[in-house]
């Protein structure tokens, strides 16, 4: 695809500047850092907490965001870069499971996401009907279609230790080369912004042929997890691969690559995608279609007219006896077979080349 050139601008932004710095001293550093031991256990070990409470501040000083790396190598424009060896193992992933994509000899892999905080496993004490509605589709898909499913349960997110999504920087605003694919903001060792889960979801959306989101109305929205997922898939559209490009997070390089030409590249173009949103009061429509939208404008696919649903469990009644409502609703249990139906037929029907996505080769005349 040619780079699309913006001739408006005559010379490089200068990055603004002027926030009030976020930066710690030394005592309010350790002070957060020890936080994690307050448990009465820790205590023989306080002068070792404090020893690696100082090394822990002598990284954050010097801001060690990635304190190993190694030369990005001939495959990247500056082959001498130093790039982190944690960006270069989720870049390995991604490229494994692009070529898995892309194998035609390799079954088709459908991923399954339930979109749902609530576990029985931490404080609710009670699983959510988006893990159940997950199952639904998972049971259907394999045995009427016999085609494997991956399931990615966002709920482990407030349940399962180290597991974390971070937030997104927003690099993109910047300027599109500067973020990059997959995020490189992540993990930031200085900060402590480890464990970063996206460096395995990443993979997981690449190699599906077919991804179907299942999500609740949180206050309007989408769930907290989901969200934070959607967010940090910026950089599968139109996100820079070569992190070598721009020195890194160098914003100034950034905006000079996007200026002298950026072609937006499309990273989870031509997947199918299934959408299910479900409430109890209000919102669900604008939710599901919002769901939908971003899909769409990442160029995947709906799969057909049955694909996207939105409906109301238990409606206006007590939050109590949701499950007992679900149980009773086999008319939503059903409609659920009839999407996880759809995105396994029209998986099965692009695979077969029978399923064509219309308008695919075709350029955008207006990237952003």
């Amino acid at each position: 695809m040619p780079r699309l050139v913006d001739k408006s601008v005559g010379r490089t932004p200068t990055p603004r500047k002027g926030m009030p710095s976020p930066k710690l001293n030394e005592e309010e550093f350790k002070a957060r850092y020890k936080q994690q031991f307050v448990d009465p256990a820790f205590q023989p070990l306080t002068a070792s907490i404090e020893r690696i409470a100082s090394i822990a501040w002598e990284a954050y000083a010097e801001s060690r965001k990635s304190p190993i790396t190694r030369k990005a190598g001939s495959a990247f424009s500056d082959p001498d870069y130093d790039l982190s060896v944690d960006w270069i193992a989720a870049h390995e992933a991604v490229l494994q499971a692009q070529r898995r994509y892309e194998d035609l000899t390799v079954p088709p892999r459908l991923l399954i996401i339930n979109g749902s905080s609530r576990s029985e496993h931490t404080c609710p004490g009670e699983m959510s009907k988006s893990f159940r509605l997950a199952e639904i589709a998972r049971e259907t898909i394999e045995t009427e279609a016999k085609l494997a499913v991956e399931i990615l349960d966002l709920s482990r997110i407030a349940s399962e230790y180290g597991r974390n999504i971070h937030p997104c920087k927003a690099c993109f605003s910047t300027a599109a080369a500067l973020c990059h694919w997959p995020c490189s903001c992540y993990p930031n060792h200085s900060l402590g912004q480890v464990q970063d889960w996206m460096s395995e979801i990443y993979p997981m959306w690449v190699a599906a042929d077919g991804i179907m989101i299942i999500t609740p109305v949180n206050w309007y929205q989408v769930s907290s997890p989901v969200k934070l997922m959607m967010d940090r898939l910026v950089c599968a559209d139109g996100g820079n691969p070569d992190p070598s490009l721009t020195r890194g997070k160098d914003a100034t390089k950034a905006k000079e690559v996007e200026l002298a030409g950026w072609d937006y590249p499309r990273h989870l173009a031509g997947r199918l995608f299934s959408v299910i949103v479900h409430g109890d009061v209000d919102g669900a429509e604008n939710v599901r279609r919002s769901i939908a939208d971003w899909l769409r404008f990442m160029k995947l696919s709906p799969a057909g007219p049955n694909a996207e649903l939105d409906r109301y469990i238990g409606y206006w009644k007590p939050y109590a006896t949701s499950h007992e409502e679900l149980d009773a609703n086999e008319a939503i249990q059903e409609e659920i077979r009839n999407v996880a139906r759809s995105l396994a037929e029209a998986v099965l029907e692009r695979r077969a080349g029978r399923y064509r996505q219309i308008g695919i080769g075709l350029q955008d005349p207006r990237q952003k």
